[in-house]
């Protein structure tokens, strides 16, 4: 089964008919307030094609974890709000998911216009482990549509999920895939099906144990692997360094290890820090000193310094060998970037990235927290080959998984 595309379905003609489309406007808040747009520019092209064409556009989406019931935290209003100021057209939003103002409103939708049902998640079938219970939901989602609708997932974030809005409804509409998913896929296989080399991987977050799957299927695969962030102390421990009270998982020293050995027998090179920001305490303001990576714990500190930041000495060096690559992949902070003294190694990973675009290398910015990072510290999109929308999604298929919604459209 080939996957149909979006071209496809405005050759079909979309004029008059209900088109269902499956965005990611899952963005960071605070408050009421969004402050990443990312995710919502990146659902905009898609939604504004559809409307242009005159399609009646119902949207669907989640944000956060809400627990199956409405949870005004978790609305959708601020994503809706800055989604209808991008688009310079008005975008309605139900009160609910598929009931009555979802139904009325849906019903009522116009040749070009748009709604956007509230957070699929208030549903608890949404998430549902019960097959029966995900399809009951997506048959309601289909119902929307009346007799003549179709099935757009343009949500990459999410295709991860075998989820009612991502995965059983493309069984029950003639179904498409999104410009942003077939971008992201295109992308992702030119890192996994021959990429050129050398081909360089930056890891970083907060837990070795979040990317133990992905650095386990790069190995052989990439050239570099560049580790940072709070997982790079468990890499230190593996090799025999002190951490202080960094962040460290303990019970991954002995898999970290085995991955240090096979690397070296199938040709890539993990390449740790040398030295790192210590400071006093989890805090913006906290004391700090850089240490050699092998005296953490010789700090000023002593076993209360906790690593929040790669040091100069790796930042050059990880910088050196971006440089390098034709080839880049970034997923996760280097430190805590959210605190402007532990945010260096981030930027400086990031300016190298921008750097090897210009020079002709294709990078990819993994999505989530390193996406995040990159606008934060004042980079723009267009510096980067591709902003990934969706970093769990990305780290999946890295990993050589199976995505549910993908599998579900063909593609």
């Amino acid at each position: 089964m080939t996957a149909h595309t979006l071209d496809e379905l405005l050759a079909e003609g979309v004029r008059g008919r209900h088109v269902l489309v499956r965005s990611d406007l899952n963005v960071p808040l605070d408050g009421s307030t969004v402050t990443d747009d990312g995710r919502v520019r990146a659902s905009l092209p898609v939604i504004a094609k559809l409307a242009e064409a005159g399609a009646r556009v119902i949207v669907m989406a989640h944000l956060g974890r809400p627990k199956g019931i409405p949870d005004e935290k978790y609305s959708l209003r601020p994503a809706v709000d800055r989604l209808a100021e991008l688009a310079g057209f008005p975008v309605r939003l139900a009160n609910d998911v598929v009931g009555p103002s979802a139904q009325e409103l849906a019903a009522a939708l116009g040749d070009g216009e748009v709604l956007v049902l509230e957070n699929v998640r208030f549903d608890a079938r949404e998430t549902s482990k019960v097959d029966a219970e995900r399809q009951e939901f997506a048959r309601e989602l289909a119902d929307l549509t009346g007799q003549n609708g179709a099935y757009v997932d343009d949500a990459f974030g999410a295709v991860h999920r075998k989820h009612a809005s991502v995965y059983d409804i493309a069984s029950l509409l003639p179904s498409y895939l999104g410009e942003l998913v077939r971008a992201e896929v295109e992308v992702l296989r030119r890192l996994t099906e021959g990429a050129e080399r050398p081909y360089v991987v930056v890891l970083g977050g907060s837990k070795v144990s979040d990317k133990l799957a992905v650095i386990d299927n790069l190995i052989g695969k990439a050239d570099r692997l560049l580790v940072g962030g709070g997982m790079l102390f468990t890499f230190l421990a593996a090799q025999g360094h002190e951490v202080g009270s960094s962040l460290l998982e303990a019970d991954q020293i002995g898999t970290v290890q085995d991955y240090l050995e096979r690397a070296t027998a199938a040709g890539t090179e993990f390449v740790l820090p040398t030295d790192v920001v210590v400071a006093s305490k989890f805090a913006a303001d906290a004391d700090h000193e850089v240490a050699s990576a092998d005296a953490i714990e010789g700090t000023a500190f002593a076993e209360a310094g906790i690593g929040l930041d790669i040091g100069p000495e790796t930042a050059a060096a990880f910088a050196k060998e971006i440089a390098a690559a034709k080839t880049v992949f970034w997923n996760g902070p280097m430190g805590v970037f959210e605190f402007p003294a532990f945010a260096a190694g981030t930027k400086a990973v990031a300016q190298a990235l921008a750097d090897a675009t210009t020079a002709g290398a294709l990078t990819v910015v993994g999505g989530g927290d390193s996406a995040a990072a990159v606008r934060t510290l004042g980079f723009a999109d267009s510096q980067f080959g591709h902003i990934s929308t969706g970093g769990g999604a990305s780290l999946e298929y890295l990993e050589g998984k199976e995505l549910p919604g993908l599998t579900a459209l063909g593609a």
